[in-house]
């Protein structure tokens, strides 16, 4: 394996989270088109797909899976590929961008609570602070003492999307030591299109949706596109690219870095989300994403140790 470069993996972090950032609000604007979450799922999956199987076949990557390989691209693929976006894409609907974001990303007290004791990584101290305040940063986001005024499927979906994508960053790390970047990913999107497409079968998709012209909302309220090619930005922006990026970054970073440094995306997705649908947060829960992003900030720059350091160049 190639020497591990972090600088290069933080910016393909950085870039991946700027794309899965603006793939949010586009997301959105194609879900109040009328296209369900389920749906849009599995077009992102099985478009991706398509490119990545292009990708592979330039690139010569060997796309042969072992029979010892199945049980972990079932996992891989179905829990840290498939489930994740659909999930996302629920939380979405029913909640801000932001806010469904910043739940989503109690991932990071995930990978790191799995780095420690299983992988038996020593992260440093100041992690562990960061993450116990990050949490107390969610309560205020979700406001716990109202008994939440948010939407609770929005609330219980962003929370198992935080599950899934803690599966998918370490289940990532992993896979990229026996497999090229190109090739896992591939995998991974290939088993939850089959995963989408028995659920539900593409004979049985709106088709006659794709070409209707539909409002792009909020501030660009009076401007139109085809549903098609908002599929395509979804696909090529918000799938491919950024998910190998990503996944390309595990070879160069921990997953707990990785996960941690991805905390950008909830602030980039807010961004969006306000400068195009005008979307806001309440007192509270600015407050309270503030305290999160603090923190997860802080466990990012502080207190790095040779231990950790040398967990990365091993991995």
């Amino acid at each position: 394996m190639p020497a591990a470069r972090p600088a290069l993996g933080y910016l393909m972090v950085i870039l991946a989270s700027a794309l899965f950032a603006i793939n949010g609000t586009v997301a959105k604007v194609i879900l109040q088109s009328g296209i369900s979450s389920l749906r849009l799922t599995e077009v992102r999956c099985t478009g991706a797909l398509v490119g990545f199987v292009l990708i592979a076949l330039l690139r010569g990557d060997s796309l042969r899976l072992k029979l010892r390989e199945l049980p972990f691209m079932l996992l891989f693929g179905i829990v840290g590929v498939a489930l994740i976006q659909l999930l996302y894409f629920l939380a979405i609907k029913r909640l801000p961008i932001g806010i469904a974001l910043i739940i989503e990303y109690i991932a990071p007290v995930l990978v790191a609570l799995w780095s420690r004791y299983v992988w038996k990584r020593q992260l440093p101290r100041a992690v562990w602070i960061a993450l116990g305040v990050a949490l107390g940063g969610l309560a205020l986001v979700v406001e716990l003492w109202h008994g939440t005024s948010l939407d609770g499927a929005g609330v219980a979906a962003a929370l198992a999307a935080a599950v899934t994508y803690a599966v998918y960053v370490l289940a990532g790390e992993h896979g990229v030591r026996t497999r090229s970047t190109v090739s896992l990913t591939c995998l991974g999107f290939a088993f939850a299109s089959l995963f989408y497409a028995c659920i539900q079968p593409w004979w049985s998709f709106p088709f006659e949706r794709s070409s209707a012209d539909v409002s792009l909302l909020g501030r660009l309220d009076g401007l139109h596109a085809p549903v098609w090619v908002m599929y395509v930005f979804v696909i090529v922006l918000g799938g491919i690219a950024p998910f190998l990026l990503y996944i390309g970054s595990l070879r160069h970073l921990p997953a707990a870095r990785a996960s941690l440094t991805a905390m950008l995306e909830p602030v980039l997705a807010s961004i969006v989300a306000y400068a195009w649908l005008g979307e806001t947060f309440g007192a509270w829960q600015i407050v309270g994403g503030i305290v999160v992003l603090g923190a997860l900030a802080l466990a990012q720059t502080v207190g790095a140790d040779r231990r950790a350091t040398a967990a990365t160049a091993s991995g």
